[in-house]
């Protein structure tokens, strides 16, 4: 996979892809920007967290309402955020979304089980 392919993906993935906002390793900018960049590590860390160590969801919301008021802070032209602190907001925002979208899918696999656990008593 080329550099190339990266970079488009990254731009499918609705990245801006602004340089300001991006890392650089050996010279070429990263694919996503350093927000971006951040989520995508969270969701992964998230995958494992949420297996490993159990789901906080009240935590992973105070994560995710991190990412907002950075965005929200630098939107309103309160203060311009720093790529350390969109990269740390995105971590943890991936982290939180990731196990909250894990939650709801046990949630709906378990509604969809017990749904099919009645009928199949109903027809007993």
């Amino acid at each position: 996979m080329t550099w190339q392919w990266w970079w488009n993906l990254g731009r499918k993935l609705g990245c801006h892809q602004l340089p300001e906002r991006s890392f650089f390793w050996r010279g070429r900018q990263f694919p996503v920007c350093a927000r971006c960049t951040g989520v995508y590590i969270g969701e992964i860390a998230g995958l494992a967290g949420h297996f490993l160590i159990g789901s906080f969801w009240r935590l992973d919301v105070v994560f995710c309402l991190v990412m907002l008021l950075d965005w929200a802070v630098q939107f309103m032209k309160i203060r311009t955020s720093t790529n350390l602190r969109r990269l740390v907001s995105g971590l943890l925002c991936g982290y939180g979304m990731m196990d909250l979208e894990l939650l709801l899918a046990e949630s709906v696999i378990c509604q969809a089980v017990l749904f099919l656990a009645r009928l199949c008593d109903m027809g007993g």
